[in-house]
């Protein structure tokens, strides 16, 4: 079966904890509220897809617990191919955060996630390959593989390294502000050969590169941030619905700020995915127009 988009990224559990502040040397101070749930940056990101109707398979790696039974069965549950998840005699990926406003403090387990392997018949059946932070050498393999069968491939890098030798061959290479500082040392756009660029800004938005080099910015929507986790995920679900769809860029990213916009009025980082008849609705209300 062909699929428009699988997935390769971590398989995570993840607790979040909303504080007034954060506690001090062997302190044990009080959350005001706390979320449980399924995470894993490529894994929210197909979630949303799927959602929005897209087909949608996953590569990945749990452990042999209830954590790694949930991912299955979450993903079943909304048609997402689980063909390319492997089950392995370790614990499941967790990562534990602390919300203090917008700063935020994470303890990430990597578990079964050191085992994943590549499955190159799985991913041969994908129209794109959407990638998060991975080691550099699957990232490596990936989009090699990935140009020379002709399959366009988007990589959010997030703090992982970016291999060098590989950018040209990125069709949409996503960071937030931060992380495009931390690693070009600046907002040049121009640093990276990768043939789309699209940094999300602080506070919404973003600065997007096409591969003519026409740089633009996408406004961001004004929103009362309750926990960011998931929102750039949500961004790059939006883009990718646009791309899979023939939107152009600009549309595409208009569509990923929208996303990004419903994530962070919620706790949790699938909490707010709707399906693609309420996002429809949410572009209306909100003035975007958009070629669905």
């Amino acid at each position: 079966m062909e699929m428009d988009v699988i997935g390769i990224g971590n398989l995570n559990y993840d607790i979040i904890m909303l504080v007034e502040r954060f506690p001090e040397f062997h302190e044990k101070i009080q959350a005001k509220n706390a979320f449980f749930g399924l995470g894993g940056a490529a894994a929210n990101t197909i979630s949303w897809l799927a959602h929005m109707g897209l087909r949608t398979g996953f590569l990945g790696t749990v452990g042999e617990d209830e954590i790694g039974e949930a991912h299955i069965a979450y993903f079943e549950k909304i048609g997402v191919d689980t063909g390319g998840i492997r089950v392995v005699s370790a614990h499941s990926g967790m990562a534990i955060v602390m919300i203090k406003g917008d700063d935020k403090r994470i303890v990430k387990f990597s578990g079964a996630n050191e085992l994943k392997k590549l499955d190159f018949e799985y991913l041969r059946k994908a129209r794109h390959i959407h990638l998060s932070s991975n080691p550099p050498g699957i990232l490596k393999e990936v989009i090699n593989f990935a140009s020379e069968n002709g399959i366009t491939v988007s990589l959010d890098i997030g703090e992982a390294k970016l291999p060098e030798g590989i950018e040209d061959k990125i069709d949409y290479l996503l960071m937030n502000e931060d992380e495009y500082k931390r690693k070009f040392g600046s907002l040049d756009l121009s640093a990276t050969d990768a043939k789309n660029l699209i940094v999300t800004l602080n506070g919404g938005g973003a600065l997007v590169r096409d591969k003519t080099g026409e740089i633009f910015e996408i406004r961001g929507l004004s929103a009362e941030v309750v926990d960011s986790t998931g929102a750039g995920d949500a961004f790059d679900a939006g883009l990718i619905y646009g791309i899979i769809n023939g939107w152009n860029l600009r549309d595409a990213s208009k569509l990923g700020m929208l996303l990004a916009y419903l994530t962070v009025q919620k706790v949790g980082a699938r909490s707010a995915i709707i399906p693609l008849e309420e996002i429809k609705e949410k572009a209306v209300e909100l003035g975007l127009s958009l070629p669905f």
